[in-house]
């Protein structure tokens, strides 16, 4: 196993989405179960992720890892960068 790999650990899970993320949140991977795609965020993008989500918590801190996630996803524009899961 590289050192290079961080541990990836489940952040938020909903019915219809999941986060996980390395220990050092430098990597995020956001999952849609539904449409059985994945982003998988480094660099600039995991950077952006991570002040997106913040952001929202931030501002909605009542909703539901769902609604959260589903509002990065789609609003977020982090579905465009999302690969069908097997590929």
């Amino acid at each position: 196993m590289s050192e290079h790999q961080a541990s990836v650990s489940l952040v938020a899970e909903g019915k219809d989405y999941e986060l996980s993320a390395t220990s050092d949140r430098a990597s995020f991977i956001l999952r849609s179960k539904a449409d059985l795609y994945t982003a998988r965020l480094q660099g600039e993008d995991a950077e952006r992720f991570q002040a997106d989500y913040q952001a929202i918590q931030l501002q909605y801190p009542e909703w539901k890892p769902d609604q959260t996630l589903a509002q990065l996803w789609d609003q977020g524009g982090y579905s465009w960068l999302a690969a069908q899961d097997g590929e």
